[in-house]
């Protein structure tokens, strides 16, 4: 079978591309690997988004796993970019099916080269102890502008944030063109798709790796008072790790608090704690960036 390419998906609307990513198909080959074919989304950069692949990733891994079983963590490595305008093939490894717990390992490949590895373990529900931190008091999304309204995107790609099936709305000023205020290695944002996403719990968890790979690098960034509009910067993330705690939707608003606790060597690490807006701790996440910033 071959996958579509990112054009075939672009006149859908945002919220539709992102779903037409995540329907994955079954493969007819026969092999002792269960496998996958998918399409891109198309991005400007002519780049894949890492977390596309991350949530295309989990859904093969979880088509492998009997029902009931629910992806709780997952680490992964981007080793080569991905061509946005081609169609990606997942490999699933069955490495474990335990009493509780499965584990499995997907990578992608496009022209028959890796671009991306993970594992990832899935589990049945079961109680236990329970405590989680609190969702830090900030302003509510309505309280926040618009991308629309934010003069600092005008001079970048308008097409960029309206093709894009998430809205974000930053705590504070955004650093699209230029970074106000302090420079500090923390922010938080709002985010949500901008449609509604199907009830099954499955393309929410998806959705969530998706959205985990949206702005986390901008707290290493920030605290340099580095802009994304900063001529010749280059950032390219270099693994993920995420931990899904609780169950949430993603057509509704989300936090997601982001800090960098150090850079070195031309290497940034990022963390993250996604809450839901009742103040319950849904997911945590881990990136590490190669960051070049132009000599002044």
């Amino acid at each position: 079978m071959t996958a579509r390419s990112g054009a075939d998906v672009t006149q859908a609307s945002p919220v539709e591309d992102l779903l037409s990513v995540l329907n994955l198909a079954s493969s007819d080959a026969r092999t002792t690997e269960d496998i996958f074919t998918g399409v891109s989304q198309s991005m400007p950069t002519g780049r894949v988004f890492g977390g596309q692949v991350l949530a295309q990733a989990i859904v093969a891994a979880e088509r492998t796993v009997e029902e009931g079983r629910v992806a709780h963590s997952m680490h992964g490595y981007f080793l080569r970019p991905g061509d946005s305008a081609r169609g990606m093939t997942f490999s699933v490894d069955r490495i474990h099916d335990g009493r509780s717990f499965s584990t499995r390992r997907t990578q992608a490949f496009q022209d028959g080269m890796p671009i991306f590895s993970m594992i990832a373990s899935f589990e049945t529900h079961d109680e236990g102890l329970e405590h989680a931190q609190a969702m830090p008091s900030v302003p509510s999304p309505d309280e926040l502008p618009h991308e629309s309204d934010l003069d600092a995107i005008q001079p970048m790609s308008k097409r960029h944030f309206s093709r894009s099936p998430v809205e974000i709305r930053h705590v504070g000023s955004p650093i699209y063109m230029r970074v106000e205020g302090e420079h500090v290695p923390h922010q938080a944002v709002w985010l949500r798709t901008r449609g509604e996403i199907p009830d099954d719990p499955r393309l929410h968890r998806a959705a969530l790796a998706y959205i985990s790979d949206l702005t986390i690098q901008e707290s290493v960034l920030r605290a340099h008072g580095v802009a994304w509009g900063t001529p010749g910067l280059k950032v390219a993330s270099l693994d993920h790790a995420m931990w899904w705690h609780r169950p949430a939707r993603v057509d509704e608003w989300l936090l997601y608090v982001q800090e960098s606790p150090s850079a070195r060597g031309g290497r940034g690490l990022a963390t993250g704690r996604i809450f839901a807006q009742d103040g319950s701790l849904v997911a945590s996440v881990a990136q590490e960036i190669m960051v070049r910033v132009p000599a002044s």
